[in-house]
């Protein structure tokens, strides 16, 4: 039996503003909608497929809503238009985690040293034209770093 490893295919920086809070308690914990605005797709050296670039369109949301315990669930909906005009969805769920000492920090809105969380999500993708197709043709997962204006997501296939 073969062992899975991870490549990376490509890298998406989104540009973020600041979040709008629509509710906070002490059972639900912190909802926030995070207004995706720009960001820049760019193809890892080790990518399957060379040259890949796009852009993140305007008008995505990073839904999120921090537990009182400091994890935070998110599901992320965005578009990319690649160079070449191909477009496509992406819907990116999952999960960051803080050490317990850094739970109010983020209840309260603060930003972490990403070294100190844990930050993946699973992406799917919904595809516009053949030439993105190959999106559809293997598993990734995404290791992510959330700085105050910026997501970076790394995007890594399952092999």
């Amino acid at each position: 039996m073969k062992t899975p490893s991870l490549k990376k295919q490509f890298e998406i920086r989104v540009k973020v503003s600041a979040p709008i809070v629509v509710g906070q308690d002490d059972k639900a914990g912190r909802r926030q909608l995070i207004p995706i605005t720009s960001g820049e797709l760019i193809g890892a050296e080790t990518a399957d497929i060379p040259g890949l670039h796009g852009t993140v369109l305007p008008g995505g949301v990073d839904s999120q809503v921090i537990r009182p315990d400091g994890r935070c669930e998110l599901s992320a909906r965005y578009g990319v238009r690649m160079d070449d005009g191909a477009s496509f969805y992406i819907e990116n769920n999952g999960f960051r985690t803080v050490p317990k000492e850094y739970v109010q920090t983020v209840l309260e809105g603060g930003f972490v040293d990403p070294s100190l969380y844990y930050f993946c999500t699973t992406p799917t993708f919904e595809i516009y034209d053949e030439r993105v197709s190959w999106l559809k043709d293997k598993l990734y997962i995404c290791s992510a770093t959330r700085l105050p204006d910026m997501v970076i997501l790394g995007y890594y296939t399952v092999e």
